[in-house]
């Protein structure tokens, strides 16, 4: 192996002397490692950790009409996937009381006459009591479970129709029997329909998530969201050296000697790159080893993230570096960026759940690009072809910010 040159050993012992000072800070710890792994367990849980928890919409109920067709009404919504009965057989005002006290997300109030009116083919409504979107989603659960009732009665009436036209019951009896039986058949047809879609996993993503746990999305974007996060609250103690270098002359001190300001940008745009790919690191072996995430399903497309992902970082935090005169503005320009680009690169409520123009804007800035990258390896099981587009972006921030570094480092 070649020995290094006297430049090289000059830049790697300048980024070790940084390393140095940074670990012996301790409140480095709390931002590298610390705050990532507790907010990734707060935001896991906070956002549907709790795997046992019923996600159907609670709702309260009172069938005021006690009929055949308003108890067939209760256990359609009994066996709902969207709602379920939270609470029965109470008054209308306590409904309205739990309704407003968001105990249940809407009370279902079916009227007296319910059953006669809809064999009459003239349903009357069923009052919702719930506002938002809530309502909105149980009263349209109610309705389909009013429509299926009514076609079910309309395909009854049509057979015994039938029937009769063919002299196939002579009487009033047979008649009724004949119509009972139609209509449970026709129920009973809603639960298998003509028509159904079916999904299948791959073979490939099922043996890559074979055996996570439970707890396996959710963490999934919490992770490398709180990865990305606060590896820019890690560049604090790198960017406040530079800044404190440069305050205290020490810089100008290093050019006196045979080091050139390009070699020492290099050795600690060096110590920022290590400090955040080492965090980066041990966040993922965390996730591996404590969250079940596959991190190391697609070894080489981690390492790859990774690595893009340090140097985005170790950029700003260089741009940081420069442009700060005073350790309080490091603490401003590293905190505000955190912040915002975490809200608008999806680091704390998945970019799937926002609006379309949202996501135009996320996609914008660089950190939703690293949680793309990293979800489409823990999540979508895809390896290094899928992460082009995000290592692209990625590299190409960092050598803006790098770039504009350079530019604005001064030495006074």
């Amino acid at each position: 192996m070649p020995e290094l040159g006297a430049t090289d050993r000059r830049i790697i012992d300048l980024a070790i002397k940084d390393l140095r000072q940074i670990t012996r800070d301790r409140k480095s710890f709390l931002y590298l490692l610390i705050m990532p792994i507790a907010f990734t367990l707060l935001f896991g849980f906070a956002f549907g950790g709790n795997s046992t928890a019923d996600p159907r919409l609670p709702i309260g109920l009172a069938d005021k009409d006690s009929s055949e067709l308003s108890r067939q009404l209760v256990t359609m919504l009994a066996a709902s996937d969207v709602v379920r009965i939270a609470a029965q057989d109470t008054g209308t005002a306590d409904l309205q009381r739990q309704v407003v006290e968001e105990e249940i997300a809407a009370a279902v109030l079916i009227p007296a006459g319910f059953g006669s009116r809809l064999l009459d083919g003239d349903p009357v409504p069923v009052t919702i009591v719930g506002s938002g979107q809530a309502g909105f989603t149980v009263e349209g659960e109610v309705e389909t479970g009013t429509a299926r009732l009514l076609s079910a009665l309309q395909a009854a009436n049509l057979s015994v129709d039938t029937a009769i036209n063919h002299n196939l019951l002579p009487s009033e009896s047979k008649r009724q029997a004949h119509f009972a039986e139609a209509f449970i058949r026709a129920l009973a047809a809603w639960e298998a329909p003509p028509v159904a879609i079916r999904y299948d996993e791959s073979s490939a993503l099922a043996d890559e998530v074979e055996g996570v746990n439970s707890n396996y999305s959710v963490f999934a974007h919490s992770s490398p969201g709180m990865m990305a996060q606060f590896a820019i609250a890690g560049l604090l103690g790198a960017a406040g050296i530079l800044v404190v270098e440069k305050k205290t002359r020490s810089v100008q001190r290093l050019l006196t000697t045979n080091m050139s300001k390009s070699q020492i940008l290099a050795g600690h745009f060096l110590a920022m790159f290590v400090m955040i790919f080492l965090q980066l690191t041990v966040l993922i072996l965390f996730g591996q080893l404590f969250l079940d995430l596959p991190y190391l399903g697609q070894p080489l497309a981690t390492l790859t993230m990774t690595v893009v992902t340090a140097l985005f970082c170790a950029s700003l935090g260089m741009l940081i570096g420069a442009v700060a005169r005073k350790q309080e503005q490091v603490v401003v320009l590293s905190l505000v960026p955190m912040f915002v680009l975490s809200a608008l690169g999806g680091a704390w409520v998945p970019l799937e759940f926002t609006p379309q123009t949202f996501q135009r804007v996320a996609y914008m800035t660089p950190l939703a690009w690293v949680l793309d990258g990293y979800k489409d390896i823990l999540v979508r099981g895809q390896g290094l072809e899928a992460l082009g587009t995000a290592v692209l972006i990625l590299l190409g921030y960092a050598m803006v910010l790098l770039a504009l570094a350079v530019w604005r480092f001064r030495v006074d």
